[in-house]
């Protein structure tokens, strides 16, 4: 009886001791998530915000902004978005119409190195290979009403800020806020 009584201690052990470190393992990897998403805007900002992966809500925030750890599924390109730039992305990604009535502001000061897109079509087939694929640096997006973006370059190439995406519904003003790093 003594030997079944161990057995069933060191079971019970075992199992909980799995069931700490599985936990420990989800709640780490949480955490190296959380850290990721807020390191694209400055503290002032993400330090309060909501931090959502995927659909998984990690923090509520309380300050109306909203950080990811992806911009898209797996990009690993962290992303901090007021409610505006949130709408947006919303109808982006169900390919709904989006009309910009006020200004929305979004951060990615770790840049898209890796991650980039098309200039001109937010659903290229395969943005990698398109002729206007893009790559910038930390940057600043900025959603206005399309009638704002006159006079403001598409082209990435000239320096300064340029409008992606400008022949959609999703169209912004990229503000570039430090070039990749050089061999990048």
């Amino acid at each position: 009886m003594k030997t079944r009584s161990r057995m069933y201690k060191a079971l019970t052990l075992t199992c909980c001791s799995t069931l700490l470190v599985l936990s420990y393992s989800a709640t780490a990897s949480d955490q190296k998530r959380i850290k990721q998403a807020r390191s694209a805007a400055p503290p002032s900002v993400s330090a309060d915000a909501t931090i959502v992966d995927g659909d998984k809500v990690l923090v509520e925030g309380t300050n109306g902004w909203t950080c990811m750890p992806d911009t898209f599924p797996g990009d690993n390109a962290p992303i901090c978005v007021d409610a505006v730039w949130m709408e947006m992305m919303q109808a982006m990604g169900k390919k709904e119409d989006f009309t910009a009535n006020k200004v929305g502001i979004s951060y990615m000061l770790q840049g898209d190195e890796g991650a980039g897109v098309s200039n001109s079509n937010p659903h290229h087939q395969d943005h990698k290979n398109a002729d206007d694929y893009v790559e910038t640096g930390p940057h600043l997006m900025v959603i206005v009403p399309k009638e704002m973006l006159s006079g403001i370059t598409d082209d990435p190439s000239e320096g300064g800020p340029y409008v992606m995406w400008g022949d959609t519904p999703y169209a912004h003003i990229m503000i570039p806020v430090e070039d990749l790093k050089p061999g990048k």
